[in-house]
């Protein structure tokens, strides 16, 4: 039987075997920390506030290209508490990424503030290693890899009155459960590094963790494709674009958000 072997960087090598399942779909629920810190009258109001959100995603990957794209489910965008009305800014319904495996060639589609915007970039590498530790999901077995992403973490904070954006420098760890029995390098985030299926992610300790619920060899292999919905930006263009759309929220929200993180 002729053997592949895969190698990520600095010697880091593993090694699948063919016949294995090259195509399909993968259903995730993705549990995101809600960084959040809301001026209200009192402290039980504080810990009223939703504290985690959580979503559905899919992955469909074939022909050595991947696209994650959002499920859309019976749930309320908005969630009350505190006697405030929490808007999820989270991946829209039309948001897509499509990877091409073997280029690193990356088209996000994003959906903010009722907005479509095309972004191109491609696969960063990160430093992965291999820690010898091994489970089991939906019956896949899997290894697990760790890695740091070294990047910024945005940070709108009230000044004087005044919401401020703030970039400080971040540096992320990615824990990442993938399984050689499906050699294909998709994922939820991160495509295109580790030589296997991902099935289980958490960035920075549970800041945001990804789970694989359901995995199905059945998939639209057309529908993989790169995006074309919406106005073409920079990366840099994108941050302005959402930038503006918080600031606006805070307004709408009579200036009760203290401070609000996220990552990029």
């Amino acid at each position: 039987m002729k053997k592949i072997i895969f190698t990520i960087s600095l010697g880091l090598a593993v090694i699948a075997v063919n016949g294995q399942q090259k195509q399909g779909k993968v259903l995730y629920t993705r549990t995101t920390q809600i960084m959040m810190d809301i001026l209200t009258s009192s402290e039980p109001e504080q810990q009223l506030l939703p504290r985690t959100h959580t979503s559905k995603l899919e992955v469909l990957f074939g022909n050595d290209q991947c696209l994650r794209r959002s499920v859309e489910e019976d749930r309320p965008e908005v969630e009350e508490g505190g006697g405030m009305r929490i808007v999820t800014m989270e991946a829209g319904t039309d948001d897509l990424t499509y990877v091409n495996l073997m280029t690193g060639q990356v088209v996000a589609q994003r959906e903010f503030g009722a907005k479509n915007y095309i972004v191109a970039d491609s696969v960063h590498k990160l430093n992965w290693k291999l820690t010898g530790k091994t489970t089991t999901i939906l019956n896949y077995p899997c290894q697990q890899a760790v890695a740091q992403l070294i990047g910024k973490r945005s940070s709108m904070r009230l000044e004087n009155g005044e919401m401020k954006m703030k970039d400080e420098a971040d540096t992320s760890e990615i824990v990442a459960w993938f399984t050689l029995s499906v050699p294909v390098s998709a994922g939820p985030e991160h495509p295109g590094q580790l030589p296997g299926l991902i099935l289980g992610m958490d960035i920075k300790n549970g800041r945001i963790v990804y789970k694989a619920e359901e995995i199905s060899e059945k998939v639209e292999l057309t529908a993989i494709k790169p995006p074309s919905k919406g106005k073409k930006v920079t990366e840099k263009e994108f941050e302005g674009e959402r930038d503006k759309i918080f600031a606006e929220m805070q307004r709408n929200n009579g200036g009760r958000v203290r401070r609000m993180e996220f990552d990029h």
